[in-house]
């Protein structure tokens, strides 16, 4: 079974053939960040822009790289959201015209769910399990029941915990996008200078799972205080907040495990862009060696926004009979749990 993944939610665009035995039989990405660091964040229009610039020539290096004719695939998969609108229509349009064309079904892929299934295309992590959706637009603790299965435990209340790591490091006078250029500065950090710095904690402590870190950005800008910061000072703050954010995190998850019945869950899976921050993913290892869970985190270049995963949620869905009609719409949102998990 081949499946061709679109991926076009932000300012990746992005073209993959994975197979049914868990190979990723061709994978392209143009990123875009070039285009959008004068800005300091993604604009929607460069980012569609560039996406109709190039998707078909990168389908075309796609189906080249996997050495196969477009007779050859089973189903074409496109994110369909959520994500910035532009770009989404751009993706979803061009599947929709490749599959019309080859007379191939079509998938719509929920871009979250993509991030979701990512561990059972590196993995082969069973359901149920136990997943830490965090992204810069997403923050969530859900339970993987199965395909189209989400039960949401919490989530953000305000800022996702990518944006948060964007944010500040801009405040601190670090290029876009901020989250790797942060973890950058770690090595040179002091330990017992990081350690001065005050940052709150929101959140930490209550009853149910969710997250804030819009605070964050206040008690940056106060730390700060009109400073020009050394290098050494950037760097002792990059640690302080790695330590913050991840401190957020491991109480969030472990209300989730206390308060919940979770029992079946042998496997926590971190997915999303922020999956890819080796020092988060190391705290979160510790915890669950501590608990006797499994701690999966997909390779970083699967990390991010890609279109390997996209395919692979498209054969999950195909291999269970979930297609779509060609009009199918394109969404800027689309949760994957409707309602919280009382």
């Amino acid at each position: 079974m081949l499946i061709l993944g679109i991926e076009t939610t932000c300012d990746e665009t992005a073209v993959a053939v994975v197979d049914d035995r868990r190979d990723i039989r061709a994978h392209v990405l143009l990123s875009q960040l070039d285009d959008h660091r004068p800005y300091g964040g993604v604009v929607p229009e460069i980012a569609a822009r560039a996406h109709l610039d190039h998707l078909d020539g990168l389908v075309a290096r796609a189906m080249e790289e996997a050495k196969i004719s477009f007779d050859d695939l089973d189903a074409v998969a496109a994110s369909a959201g959520p994500g910035l609108i532009g770009g989404v229509m751009v993706g979803l349009m061009t599947a929709k015209a490749l599959a019309l064309a080859a007379h191939k079904p079509l998938v719509a892929v929920n871009h979250l769910e993509a991030h979701a299934l990512t561990a059972r295309l590196t993995n082969d992590v069973v359901f149920p399990f136990l997943l830490l959706l965090v992204s810069g637009g997403h923050c969530q603790i859900l339970i993987v029941r199965g395909v189209g299965e989400y039960e949401l435990l919490g989530e953000t209340i305000d800022d996702a915990v990518g944006e948060a790591f964007d944010k500040v490091a801009k405040m601190i006078g670090l290029p876009y996008p901020g989250g790797p250029e942060l973890e950058k500065l770690l090595p040179q950090a002091n330990e017992t200078a990081a350690a001065t710095i005050d940052l709150p904690r929101p959140l930490v402590g209550r009853k149910n799972c969710d997250f804030s870190f819009a605070g964050l950005k206040t008690a940056t800008r106060h730390w700060i205080g009109g400073r020009d910061l050394s290098a050494q000072e950037k760097a002792d703050f990059a640690l302080a907040f790695h330590h913050t954010v991840s401190d957020i995190l491991l109480d969030r998850l472990a209300r989730a495990l206390q308060e919940r019945d979770v029992a079946e869950l042998k496997t926590l899976v971190v997915a999303g862009g922020v999956a890819a921050n080796r020092f988060l993913c190391a705290r979160l290892k510790t915890f669950c060696d501590a608990r006797g869970l499994n701690f999966v985190a997909p390779p970083v270049r699967l990390c991010t926004d890609n279109a390997a995963m996209v395919a692979w949620a498209g054969l999950e869905k195909f291999r269970l009979g979930q297609i779509d009609d060609l009009d199918v719409a394109a969404r800027p949102r689309w949760p994957l749990a409707m309602e919280k998990a009382s």
